[in-house]
């Protein structure tokens, strides 16, 4: 009897960890089936890993995550050719919600449209502003040619939307997942400005409940960092002094005004260091030349452009 219930016990173990690896995660994506956040969040966490739920906004996403609706949202924060995308800073620093990780894609910009068409067909682009300002070359010759050139909430939207309501005349910037996906074709590839076009995109938590201590990932070599300075001369570059004096790297500083106190700025600031402990006591260090010093998470880093990869 005994080994009875020691083997219904151990098949009961068996189901729960079989039940546990077939569940997937949540991850809230800007943009529909096809657009470039999806193909981030595959590469980052696997396509047999996830179940993506789509967002018209990267408001709505956040909101999404906020709600407890998805467990990780994948957000665009900076393009290589078009900067950063500055509204998504002010609603990460609002959510309070957690950065665990990052992923720089390399972004090929294509236009499509429904099969059977030509270059000449096209009257009308569509796209999100952000792909639009990365092929920007394309787009003004196009547009020296009389074509229109209509801003969207996303690249993918927009392929599907020309594929649905068959929309002759009318081509998409977009990915050629999307093209595939929503059968169309490609009639110019890789339109993009520069071939070393790269976005980079931040992992974010659903749960406020990570702490600064918690939201470190394993390996974490980097963080993002937020404060505002006081107005007296030198203030940033007593920040900037200290955290050199640490061997700690900056790779990105991000001013944003703060809404209600005119002239008065945010700074958001990308760190890389091979101590934590060394991190910790520049942290501390910068602390009372800071007003509001956040970690807003630590994460291993993704690999950029500029990087060797693995040998």
């Amino acid at each position: 009897m005994k080994k009875s219930r020691e083997s219904g016990t151990f098949f009961l173990c068996i189901a729960k960890i079989m039940k546990q690896e077939k569940q997937k995660i949540s991850v809230a994506i800007q943009g529909v089936r096809g657009s470039f956040h999806e193909i981030a969040a595959v590469e980052y966490f696997g396509s047999s890993n996830i179940d993506t739920i789509p967002c018209d906004t990267f408001s709505e996403l956040f909101n999404v995550l906020a709600e407890g609706k998805a467990e990780y949202g994948i957000v665009a924060f900076e393009n290589s050719v078009a900067g950063s995308i500055l509204p998504n800073y002010e609603l990460l620093r609002r959510s309070r919600l957690p950065v665990t990780g990052e992923i720089c894609l390399r972004v090929k910009q294509n236009l499509v449209a429904l099969p059977g068409q030509q270059l000449s067909d096209i009257r009308e682009i569509h796209s999100h502003p952000m792909a639009i300002q990365q092929c920007s070359h394309f787009v003004n010759e196009m547009r020296q040619q009389g074509v229109k050139v209509v801003e969207t909430a996303d690249t993918a939207l927009s392929a599907r939307m020309i594929s649905e309501e068959r929309q002759y005349g009318s081509g998409a910037i977009a990915s050629r997942s999307a093209a595939e996906m929503y059968s169309l074709s490609i009639l110019r590839q890789e339109i993009e400005d520069d071939s070393l076009n790269f976005t980079r995109f931040l992992i974010i938590s659903g749960s406020r409940s990570l702490t600064k201590k918690t939201c470190r990932s394993s390996g974490s070599d980097k963080a993002m960092v937020c404060f505002s300075l006081p107005h007296k001369v030198g203030s940033l570059s007593q920040v900037l002094s200290v955290l050199a004096f640490y061997q700690i790297s900056l790779t990105k500083i991000q001013s944003l005004p703060i809404v209600g106190k005119p002239w008065e700025y945010m700074f958001h600031i990308d760190l890389i260091y091979s101590d934590h402990a060394r991190f910790t006591m520049a942290l501390d260090a910068i602390r009372p030349l800071t007003d509001g010093l956040e970690t807003i998470g630590e994460f291993r880093h993704g690999m950029m452009p500029y990087e060797p990869g693995p040998n």
